[in-house]
């Protein structure tokens, strides 16, 4: 077989996701003691990076009524905004290095970088401070750790591959979870430095069980093509799912980054406005678990479609909510399908092309998403700035998640070739 012709057959493998589905590619584990171990590695990981990311709403409050009362809203939503981004965006870089077998000392590398820059925040004083440190820098550590935490995963799981991933993904809720409660208890008690200087040593333990539990299993492949990979775009699938992520991410994090200071700005009381975070993450952790074994059974963009559109019609109702118990109403559903969408978003692309181009495949739909997760906490937070209120920040986000909806339903029709219900 000519080298052209080899090619052809890469492409052709790659432009049809029913086929790859059905292809039995490598022999997983899919259990036993080292794949579960690997999961509780993932654990750890996700609890460390996304568990401090998702736990942004609360400095977002704590900013604005105290160290950065001088800047508005949509000004500080940009630190978060930019660690939620570069969270994804990094994935082009890590993804590919995932692939060519470089993993140990990057990831030892990153996540040292990582607790160091926690470390850093507490001695941030003013707002390019915090945007340089916990914008930038954590967010890049972050970044760089967290696709090959979730990269790994699919090395020992096929079958139970969406059970895995939610299960590894569940210490994002733990750490969303905990983190928001614990750093505001800290603060009272010993003030922000130590506050967030307790966090880091947490973290500290956290990111060295993750680095002495992950390990590869599949030997590394140099796919042709660098940092990205044009070719996988050719599958039309696969570039409508990208789409759709880029959509869904300018409108999905604006509640759980908003929810705690509207809250307050309705008359809800701040000693317990900040616990909303904390109760949305919570209810993600069984988004997380219940997704993913409902995604093993009958497809996770099956799931997602539903998910999404929930999602949407609490955003659209958000604003209009105005008492305490309103608020608690309104954060359970909202982690939970906050828990179902985001740590499972990355598994349709396992079928759309080999699993030795996973990395860059899915560092390539992780960068597009970053780019919503970077425009769409901002967008958010001008639209409040110049309307005083959350009414058509409600309408902005819920409506972008809606049009995400219709891209993923036209990519399963993709896949599915023309049929309008099918396991994907």
């Amino acid at each position: 077989m000519s080298f052209r012709e080899n090619d052809e057959t890469k492409e052709k493998a790659i432009s049809s996701p029913e086929e790859v589905l059905e292809k039995p590619q490598h022999d997983f584990p899919d259990g036993g003691l080292r794949a579960w171990i690997v999961v509780f590695g993932c654990f750890m990981g996700a609890c460390s990076t996304f568990g401090l990311i998702n736990s942004w709403g609360v400095f977002q409050a704590y900013y604005e009524t105290t160290i950065l009362t001088d800047q508005n809203p949509s000004t500080i939503a940009w630190i978060g905004s930019v660690q939620y981004s570069l969270v994804f965006f990094p994935a082009l870089i890590s993804g590919r290095l995932f692939d060519l077998g470089h993993f140990r000392v990057p990831f030892g590398f990153w996540s040292a970088v990582f607790v160091v820059t926690i470390f850093l925040t507490a001695q941030c004083k003013q707002y390019w401070h915090f945007l340089l440190c916990q914008g930038f820098a954590q967010g890049l550590a972050a970044g760089m750790t967290f696709t090959p935490v979730m990269a790994v995963v699919g090395h020992w799981f096929l079958k139970k591959r969406g059970q895995a991933l939610g299960i590894g993904a569940l210490g994002s809720a733990v750490g969303g979870t905990v983190f928001p409660i614990l750093t505001r208890s800290l603060i009272r008690e010993i003030g922000f430095k130590w506050a967030v200087r307790t966090l880091g040593f947490i973290i500290l333990v956290t990111m060295v069980l993750c680095n002495l539990t992950l390990r590869r299993r599949l030997p590394p492949k140099n796919v042709k093509g660098g940092l990205i990979n044009p070719r996988a775009f050719k599958n039309p699938a696969y570039a409508v799912y990208c789409l759709a992520q880029l959509t869904a991410f300018l409108g999905i994090y604006t509640l759980l980054i908003y929810i705690d200071i509207s809250a307050t700005f309705v008359g809800v009381s701040p000693e317990f406005s900040f616990y909303l975070v904390s109760i949305a993450n919570a209810a993600g952790a069984f988004g997380r678990v219940l997704g993913g074994y409902f995604a093993d059974k009958i497809g996770i963009v099956n799931l997602t479609i539903p998910a999404t559109t929930l999602l949407a019609i609490l955003t659209y109702v958000w604003p209009y909510i105005d008492s305490k118990g309103g608020y608690i109403g309104l954060a359970v559903p909202y982690g939970f399908t906050t828990g179902v969408i985001i740590p499972a978003f990355m598994l349709p692309v396992y079928a759309m092309g080999e699993i030795e181009d996973i990395g860059r495949r899915t560092g390539m739909v992780l960068s597009i998403a970053a780019l919503g997760a970077l425009a769409g906490p901002p967008i958010s937070g001008a639209i409040n700035h110049s309307t005083g209120n959350y009414k058509l920040v409600g309408v902005y986000a819920g409506t972008i998640c809606l049009v995400s909806v219709v891209l993923l339903l036209v990519t399963r029709y993709i896949v599915l070739k023309g049929k309008l219900w099918g396991k994907f």
